[in-house]
């Protein structure tokens, strides 16, 4: 998973796939589920994100995400 985080416009894309998506599926104002033709979640985008969800916490998650894979790999 990768997490981006746009601060210009306050939105956060995680990205759990490397497939392309096809659609969007809106579950609610400003959260978007981009799926595939088979219907499997490949990103959520999340507007305006700062008022719905602890951006700290979830950027501490891609961090911790990014050391494991560097100590992997050493």
């Amino acid at each position: 998973m990768k997490i981006y985080y746009d601060k210009k416009t306050d939105s956060v894309y995680l990205k759990l796939s490397s497939r392309k998506p096809d659609g969007v599926i809106e579950i609610e104002e400003g959260v978007n589920l981009d799926t595939t033709k088979d219907r499997r979640i490949v990103g959520i985008e999340i507007l305006d994100a700062s008022k719905k969800i602890s951006l700290k916490s979830l950027l501490q998650l891609d961090l911790d995400d990014q050391l494991r894979a560097l100590r992997k790999a050493s």
